[in-house]
Formats: structure tokens, C-alpha cells, sequence
């Protein structure tokens, strides 16, 4: 599902990625562990496409990421990929439905589609009861519910997890790891998570440690 070769990148004089090279089965949960500064998230976010490596490639589901021009590796970021951050990022303004929609209005999906697929994935989450409430009006771990749903409302290959668990507490954390495996049952997604969390890593199906810009 991911093959990632030779991956470098640098910022200016720092040397973030220094060769990195991995590749992640189709439905496999991935933990990625390691002090700050190690390069997790920066090769997170080459793998996700919102970032370019200087050098090496990537390649998800056979197409090579790097390849692609803007619009199309947008409309390819849309459709294949779903992001769970630390911060949940949900539009304070529209309620937890309309959050989940967004990114299945910008693949071009009608309302109705678009609804009955976030609806779908809101009461497999638990939150059929909270789809018109405000992301105000929620508990952080309901929000970041909501924003696991909204990563998957487009049935993305491969979803990457950026420290998903950082600002909950243990039991909604908990919770939130377990969710991971039970949406990989289903609907045999591949799970990439960037984590300091010891027992989500360690609960991954495989556990690559990070240092110095290496997977080690």
C-alpha cells in the first residue's frame, strides 16, 4: 500500500530525513515512535503529500506521489488519504454532520451521498446522537471522533495519524486507539500513527522506532 524509498529532506542546514525507507501492507497498522526532532512527522506529512522530500519516493496504491501535478495530487490527497491530527481542526461554525462532509463536497459528491456516508460513519463512532451539535458543544474526545470521521468520509486507503491521542485523556484516548483497529476490521484501512503514546505503539501490528532522521 506505501513504499517509501530513500526519502531525504532538509531544512535549510538541517537534515531532517537522511534515507528512509520503508513499505506498509495493505491493512496494516503501523506505529511510528521516537524523541521530538527524530523526523516522524515530517516524514508523516511526505508520505501524506503536504509535504515534497528533496529527494526519493513514494509511492501509494502503485502511483508514484511525486509524479503527479498539483491538481491532480490534490484530488489524489482527497480521495486516498485521511489526516487525523493532534489538534482535531473541525470549523467551529457547522455542526459535527457538516464537519464530516466537507471533504467528500470537495471530491464532488452530492449532498445526499455525502450525508449518508457521514451519518454511516458518525454511529459507528458513537456519535449519531451529537450529528447537529457544534464542535463547542462536544468533549474533546467526541471531537476528535468527529475528525476520525471526517478523515474517513471519503473511504481513504490509507489514513495517517499525527500524535492522535496527544490532547486527550486516557480513557478517551483509549478509546480512540481501539477505534483504529476496530475501522481497520472493517474496512481494511492502512493506519500509519505518529505516536509518543507507549501503549497505542506498542498495540500496532508493527513498531518502527525513529532517531536522528532514521528509522533504526
Amino acid at each position: 500500500m506505501i513504499k517509501a524509498e530513500n526519502i531525504h529532506r532538509r531544512y535549510g542546514d538541517l537534515e531532517v530525513l537522511k534515507g528512509v525507507s520503508l513499505d506498509i501492507a495493505e491493512g496494516e497498522i503501523v506505529s511510528i515512535v521516537g524523541a521530538s526532532g527524530a523526523g516522524k512527522s515530517t516524514l508523516l506529512h511526505i508520505i501524506g503529500t503536504l509535504d515534497k522530500a528533496d529527494s526519493g519516493s513514494v509511492m501509494i496504491k502503485d502511483i508514484e506521489t511525486g509524479k503527479l501535478k498539483d491538481k491532480k495530487l490534490s484530488q489524489f490527497r482527497n480521495l486516498a488519504i485521511g489526516f487525523v491530527f493532534q489538534f482535531h481542526h473541525l470549523l467551529p461554525e457547522f455542526t459535527a454532520l457538516e464537519n464530516v462532509c466537507i471533504p467528500a463536497f470537495i471530491a464532488g459528491k452530492s449532498q445526499a451521498e455525502a450525508e449518508a456516508k457521514a451519518k454511516e460513519l458518525l454511529g459507528f463512532l458513537g456519535l449519531a446522537d451529537r450529528a447537529n451539535h457544534k464542535p463547542s458543544e462536544m468533549s474533546g474526545g467526541e471531537q476528535q471522533r468527529v475528525a476520525v470521521a471526517r478523515a474517513l468520509v471519503n473511504q481513504p486507503a490509507v489514513v495517517l495519524a499525527d500524535e492522535p491521542s496527544g490532547n486527550l485523556d486516557s480513557q478517551s484516548a483509549k478509546d480512540l486507539h481501539q477505534m483504529f483497529f476496530d475501522l481497520r476490521d472493517k474496512f481494511n484501512q492502512t493506519f500509519v500513527i505518529v505516536t509518543h503514546n507507549a501503549e497505542l505503539a506498542d498495540m500496532a501490528d508493527r513498531k518502527l522506532e525513529m532517531k536522528d532522521g532514521r528509522i533504526v
